[in-house]
Parts: C-alpha cells; sequence; structure tokens
C-alpha cells in the first residue's frame, strides 16, 4: 500500500510544460499552451520531475538544442519529452529540432526513466556555437550520455525522425584515406547516440523503436561503452537509409534484440562529407543478442560493408530470419576471438560483390568469411564454435562467389543450406594486413555436411574443408534475383523437403546456442514440423496450412 500511495503522490504533482517557438515566451510558466516557453534553452533549466511532460508545439521548427541534465523520473511515472498539438492546423503532425551549430538535437545526459518521443531532428553543418553542450567534435540528432558512476536506466526513443545530420558545410570533401582508418578520425554527424563514458557507469533497458534516420554522415544508430557497460537493449522497427557509415553499431553491450529493422545503402557516398563505408550492422565486445527478421540490403564500402558482421571478441551472438542482399562486403563477416556466433534461416542475394583493387576496395567482397582477425597487433585466433545452418544463398551467374575460412577457426558446423550460385566460386585469403595462410592440417571440430549446391563446384575445392555429404540440385526458386524473401520459395520439393539434418552441437561445444538449437519455425513463420527442410524456408504440401511472412 505505501507503493501505491507514493506512486499516487508523485502523479498529482506531475507537471506539464509547454514550448512554441512563436508565440511563447521565456518569461511565462509555460504551464499551459496558452502561456508557453519560447526557447528550448528555458525549458532546459526546469528540473524535471517524475512524471512530468515537456511538449514542443507541432509542426513548429526549434532552432537550438534542448540540453537535460540528471534528469529522473521512475518506472511508473517516467519524464516524456514530446509533441502537443495547439489551436493551429498543421500537417506535420512533430516538432522539428534543428540543431544547426550544435552538437546535438536533444542531448540527454546522466538520466533515468526518460522517454523521448514524436520528434523530428535536423542538423545540417553551422560550425559549433559556444553554447552547445556535448561532444564537440560531432554532431548527433540525438546523444544520450552517461559520464558519471552510476546506473541509468529506463531510456526510451519512440517515434523520432533524424535526417540530414552533418558536421562539416556542404561542400566538405574527406580524403581518400579516410575510409580506410577503423571508423574515421573527423569530424562526422551521427543518427542516434548512446555513450557510456565511465567505467562505473551503466545504462540499462533501452528502448529504441520506431524510429527512421536517413542522411546522416556516419552512423546511424550507434551504442558505445566499456564491456557490459550497456545491458538489456531493445530496438524495433527502425529504418536507417543512407547513412554514410554503418546503419546500426553497438560495441560494448550485453543483452539485447534488435528486430523489424530497415537498412538500405549503409556506407553510402551520395555526400562528400560521408565516410563511405559500413555494414548495415555490426558488433564489437558485445554478448548475448538477437538479430532478426530483418532486412540489410546494399551496403558500401572498400572493407567490411557486409549486411551484418560481427567483429571481434564477441559472444553469444544469433543472426536469423533476415534478408541480406547486394552488400558489397558479404553475408556473412565473423572476426577472430568470438565465441558461439550463429547465422542461421536467412535469405542472402548477391551479397559480396566487391572485387579488390576496384574502386578503391581493399578487400575482397565475400560470401562467407570466418577471420582470425583480432586488431593490427594481435595475434589471431578462432572464430570458435561458429553456427551457420539453414540460410538460402543465392549469387547471379555474372558474380563470382568468394570464400575465406581463417586456418585459427575451431568449431564450426555447416548444414541444410542452399548455396545456389548460378556463377563461379573461389577461394580467397588475406584482407587484414598480412595473408592468410592455407591450413596444412584440418581444422579441428568441424561439422560440415548436407547442404544443397547448384553445381559441384558453388564451394570451392581449394578450402581446407569440404562438405562429406554434398547435396547437388536446383532448388528452383520462385524469382531468383529478387528482393522479397517469397522469391526464394524452393520450387524442388523432392530436392529441399525433409532432406535437413537435426542440427546439433559441435563437439567439445559446451555452450551451444542461446534458446537450443532446434528452431520452431523458419523465416516465413511456417512451422518446422519433424525433420526440417533445406535453406531458410520449410515448403508446403498440398493440404498443409500456409502461413504468411512474419
Amino acid at each position: 500500500m505505501a507503493v501505491v500511495w507514493m506512486s499516487a503522490i508523485c502523479c498529482c504533482h506531475a507537471a506539464n510544460y509547454y514550448v512554441h517557438p512563436v508565440s511563447g515566451d521565456d518569461s511565462n510558466s509555460g504551464r499551459s499552451p496558452q502561456i508557453p516557453f519560447r526557447t528550448l534553452e528555458r525549458a532546459a533549466t526546469l528540473s524535471l520531475q517524475a512524471g512530468d511532460q515537456l511538449l514542443l508545439a507541432a509542426g513548429q521548427t526549434f532552432a537550438g538544442q534542448l540540453a537535460l541534465d540528471g534528469i529522473k523520473g521512475t518506472v511508473a511515472a517516467p519524464i516524456i519529452v514530446s509533441t502537443y498539438t495547439g489551436n493551429e492546423t498543421t500537417t506535420n503532425v512533430f516538432a522539428t529540432i534543428d540543431a544547426k551549430g550544435h552538437a546535438a538535437g536533444v542531448f540527454l545526459r546522466n538520466a533515468a526513466h526518460v522517454q523521448i518521443e514524436n520528434l523530428h531532428i535536423t542538423g545540417d553543418s553551422g560550425g559549433m556555437r559556444p553554447e552547445s553542450r556535448g561532444n564537440r567534435d560531432m554532431r548527433c540528432g540525438v546523444l544520450v550520455q552517461a559520464d558519471r558512476p552510476g546506473n541509468y536506466a529506463g531510456l526510451s526513443l519512440s517515434n523520432l525522425v533524424i535526417r540530414d545530420v552533418f558536421y562539416e558545410a556542404p561542400g566538405f570533401v574527406r580524403s581518400a584515406e579516410e575510409v580506410k582508418t577503423a571508423n574515421g578520425t573527423q569530424r562526422y554527424g551521427w543518427g542516434i547516440r548512446f555513450m557510456v563514458n565511465s567505467s562505473a557507469a551503466t545504462m540499462k533497458d533501452i528502448f529504441v523503436r520506431d524510429c527512421e534516420i536517413w542522411n546522416v554522415s556516419h552512423t546511424g544508430l550507434k551504442f558505445t561503452a566499456p564491456t557490459n557497460g550497456m545491458q538489456n537493449v531493445t530496438v524495433q522497427r527502425l529504418r536507417v537509409e543512407n547513412s554514410g557509415g554503418p546503419g546500426v553499431q553497438m560495441s560494448g553491450l550485453r543483452g539485447g534484440r534488435f528486430s523489424e529493422m530497415e537498412v538500405t545503402g549503409s556506407g553510402s557516398i551520395s555526400d562528400s562529407r560521408n565516410w563511405g563505408r559500413g555494414s548495415g550492422l555490426w558488433t564489437w565486445q558485445t554478448s548475448d543478442v538477437v538479430i532478426e527478421r530483418s532486412r540489410f540490403l546494399n551496403a558500401n564500402g572498400p572493407g567490411d560493408s557486409a549486411g551484418v558482421h560481427i567483429d571481434y571478441h564477441c559472444r553469444n551472438i544469433i543472426v536469423q530470419y533476415n534478408l541480406s542482399a547486394n552488400n558489397a562486403g558479404g553475408f556473412c563477416e565473423v572476426l577472430g576471438n568470438n565465441h558461439n556466433i550463429a547465422y542461421r534461416y536467412n535469405v542472402s542475394v548477391n551479397d559480396g560483390h566487391r572485387v579488390k583493387g576496384r574502386n578503391g576496395a581493399f578487400q575482397e567482397g565475400k560470401t562467407f568469411w570466418l577471420s582470425g582477425y583480432t586488431g593490427d597487433k594481435s595475434p589471431r585466433c578462432g572464430p570458435f564454435n561458429t553456427y551457420f545452418y539453414n540460410n538460402t544463398i543465392y549469387v547471379e551467374a555474372d558474380r563470382v562467389a568468394k570464400f575465406a575460412v581463417a586456418p585459427t577457426t575451431e568449431g564450426l558446423l555447416i548444414a541444410n543450406n542452399i548455396f545456389c550460385i548460378a556463377g563461379t566460386s573461389q577461394l580467397v585469403a588475406g584482407d587484414q594486413l598480412r595473408r592468410d595462410a592455407l591450413a596444412a592440417t584440418a581444422l579441428p571440430n568441424v561439422v560440415f555436411e548436407n547442404n544443397l549446391y547448384l553445381k559441384p563446384d558453388n564451394w570451392p575445392a581449394a578450402i581446407s574443408i569440404q562438405d562429406k555429404s554434398p547435396l547437388l540440385g536446383d532448388p528452383k526458386f520462385s524469382a531468383p534475383g529478387g528482393l522479397r524473401v517469397e522469391d526464394y520459395v524452393p520450387g524442388n520439393l523432392p530436392g529441399v523437403k525433409n532432406r535437413g539434418v537435426e542440427i546439433k552441437q559441435i563437439p567439445n561445444d559446451r555452450i551451444g546456442l542461446m534458446g537450443g538449437l532446434k528452431m520452431d519455425r523458419d523465416i516465413l513463420g511456417r512451422p518446422i514440423v519433424d525433420t526440417p527442410d533445406l535453406g531458410a524456408i520449410e515448403l508446403v504440401k498440398a493440404g498443409d496450412p500456409q502461413l504468411g511472412s512474419n
């Protein structure tokens, strides 16, 4: 009863504050739409309490920055920053923050239980004004930062549209060497950034839902923290398009589910201010994350730039139920010292088309790449216990499908996949400072069996591991080359239906995969009954229920 009483007291004292850049006045109380504040700077001086709402006028543009420091709501009564609709008629249901000349449109620092929602944010160049708060070497649509010891939980971003975020002025041209650096060394614009800058700080229970990020010069959505410094992250229904760097990137994160994302054109070179390199999504020093039910299309760049790639020092990452298509760097990229990574029930279309030495490319694109790389000055090791099963891979005839398997690989399962490669395949090696030596002996703990190949040479003979029980045949996809999962429903029922094998743990792997190896449904949501089919799609026999796509 005491908890309920305290919650009721908090709700009774919660206040709404209104801001209007035309009809407002900073000498007002801001407590109603009739007497709003005028500026974001005045709003930032409020000592917001649990249950309070800070509301910006819909259809209006606010020049500057909303900087909120140390505000803390509760689970039952979060602080909300959103839009309100006044008496005026507007076709724009969101308020707009123009962060030109500032480090961020919204800067949320050392906060807990705060919801930021229903805003449009932009910020194209403008230098950096002296009063701007945040990291002055970059510009973000939204920057959420923890730089003091403490636990900061319950941070939610929803229904945000962020676009045209650049640090430099139009016409700025980056050097050709900048794109060869690991993450860029210059100043960029970012969509949304979560940053933990203290080893004694933790962010947890983070939500990003129903957000759109367009046309930023580096990463769309980025999480950066010391190891395990961010925990329990949920991203749903995110769209990132035309980002100069990766679409989504996470470092130091533990525990998360990223789903229903559409990432298109990462690594874009449409603006000379862009970095020009980036995977649709990549992870580093991250653990216990599922990436699913998403589309990763048209990643560009001279290195990396896969649909999803797992950089080094990660554990327990599952990539499932995704469409990956036309990504220059490839489909599956797993680097060194990664443990128990899985790609399963995905569809890959024409991934890995980049050619080393062409248009500045310093890495080959690859359909499948296991690398032992752990940094320029670190010894190569792993990856360890990589699971790759029930994927559907299509590469059209005018492209070369390239493969690489590091000799440091320990523990690998490749089974029940469809490799429909209409052209040629080849082994490539190296790409990360020094050339990989081909393994002189068999790799330990490898299970490689029961995959369907369009042609006998779809898996290059020069690779040290080979399928022990390959299947040969045309899956007869319904519309190869298309960009829908349904385009890869096999028409070859006898060659695919119930031809899979049971997926078991790799020998000497004591961990397996989060949630287990057995899958109940395919990429289209169809049930997997008894023996699985080959590839990512379960075929439906006459009389079986038809289920739609998830």
